[in-house]
């Protein structure tokens, strides 16, 4: 594995990691506001980084198949709906945003808020886990500007969730240290994520659109069943649409300066 591919996945580990840091600068605790315009951003990001790293490539290396060049992407994201709302099933997990009723709730509280940000970071780490895949295939409509671009974009959105993860716990009454750890570990599934999915792709480079498309629709869920939700509660909720427009953009423009 080469070092750009190295780095690209462990970009998003970082942000995730320095997000949890957060709990030794900050209060102990994040305001709803605070919490909705973070939750925004992420979700803005996360659906930037699925049209534009992921569904536009995957459209463009099946150009091949004329008017069916639609079925790679439509099948792949369908199915990477399809993965998550699975995993939320069958996975005891917890929105981000609930809180503890009370010290007796705090293991079990613990446990299903790590629970739920790795399931958000799963989709994620296969994100760009397939885009580099597909920079090193070549021929996916991948370059290594854009694979970049996407690592890059999901850091910057990982750094307020590891804060999402770590404040909270703190509030709860955790030692700051051991907060900063819970939200390491949320992010480590990431690059195990990219690895598992690279040497998935890189097997096959025939299903790679289907890749591409299934990372997308995987991160849609949690947009769409998580981010939106939780910043678009409470008073005041345009903070979440704006932050919203501002991580969409932020990602448009690392993918085209990059791209």
């Amino acid at each position: 594995m080469n070092t750009q591919v190295l780095t690209g996945i462990l970009l998003p580990f970082l942000g995730t990691s320095l997000g949890a840091g957060m709990v030794f600068v900050l209060k102990d605790k994040i305001s709803d506001g605070v919490q909705r315009m973070l939750t925004g951003f992420a979700a803005g990001v996360m659906v930037a980084a699925s049209f534009w790293s992921l569904l536009a490539p995957a459209l463009e290396s099946s150009e091949g198949m004329g008017k069916f060049a639609f079925v790679p992407a439509a099948v792949g994201f369908l199915i990477g709906i399809g993965f998550l709302l699975f995993l939320d099933t069958v996975t005891p997990h917890m929105h981000m945003d609930e809180q503890a009723e009370g010290p007796k709730s705090n293991l079990k509280r613990t446990t299903k808020l790590i629970l739920a940000v790795t399931l958000h970071n799963i989709p994620e780490g296969m994100a760009v886990g397939v885009v580099y895949a597909g920079w090193v295939a070549g021929g996916a409509g991948v370059s290594q500007a854009a694979a970049l671009a996407l690592a890059l974009g999901i850091a910057l959105q990982n750094f307020p969730e590891g804060a999402i993860v770590s404040m909270p716990l703190r509030a709860s009454g955790m030692p700051k240290m051991k907060t900063f750890w819970y939200g390491v570990l949320s992010g480590a599934v990431e690059p195990a994520a990219s690895l598992v999915t690279i040497a998935a792709a890189s097997a096959v480079t025939s299903v790679l659109p289907y890749m591409l498309a299934f990372a997308a629709g995987a991160m849609f869920y949690v947009v769409v069943e998580e981010l939106i939700p939780e910043m678009s509660e409470g008073e005041h909720s345009n903070i979440g649409t704006i932050a919203f427009a501002l991580g969409f953009v932020l990602m448009m423009i690392l993918d085209v300066a990059l791209g």
